[in-house]
């Protein structure tokens, strides 16, 4: 299990959204190698978080998947990490029954990411939007500046 908490800023002028601070509270049980266990945390989270707020199918009329290629479906980039990015491995928290001791770490932190989205949900109630919108996902910069300037 993790824990996350977040911090984002969005431009309202854009709708482009920056994450801040991220701190990350992980179980990976009895690590093998703390370094490597946070570097794969760091991946899943800032993977879930392209999900969420920048990895966009689309479709043309006629079926035909029009963000198929590194220059129209949009992944994150080393610029969208966050600023301030903090992960801390649960201490003592070794499984029985396992190898070593250890569990899973590479998979669960994308989940983590939902925080971000939530903490954007949470950003947009700066604007002048209706109380209950719906947030898509992902919720890329253009979704998010037309909740801005909709209402």
């Amino acid at each position: 299990f993790g824990a996350a908490v977040r911090e984002v800023e969005i431009d309202g002028y854009t709708g482009m959204h920056h994450v801040r601070r991220v701190e990350i509270l992980h179980d990976v049980g009895d690590s093998l190698n703390p370094g490597i266990d946070r570097g794969q945390i760091e991946g899943g989270f800032v993977q879930g978080m392209g999900w969420l707020t920048s990895e966009e199918l689309k479709w043309d009329d006629k079926g035909r998947l029009l963000t198929h290629s590194a220059s129209t479906y949009a992944i994150p980039a080393f610029s969208d990490a966050p600023t301030d990015f903090r992960v801390t491995l649960l201490e003592d928290a070794k499984q029985p029954n396992t190898i070593h001791g250890s569990k899973a770490v590479g998979e669960p932190p994308l989940m983590l990411a939902i925080s971000v989205r939530e903490a954007i949900r949470d950003a947009l109630g700066a604007f002048e939007i209706e109380k209950d919108f719906r947030l898509p996902s992902p919720c890329t910069g253009e979704a998010l500046k037309m909740l801005i300037v909709n209402g």
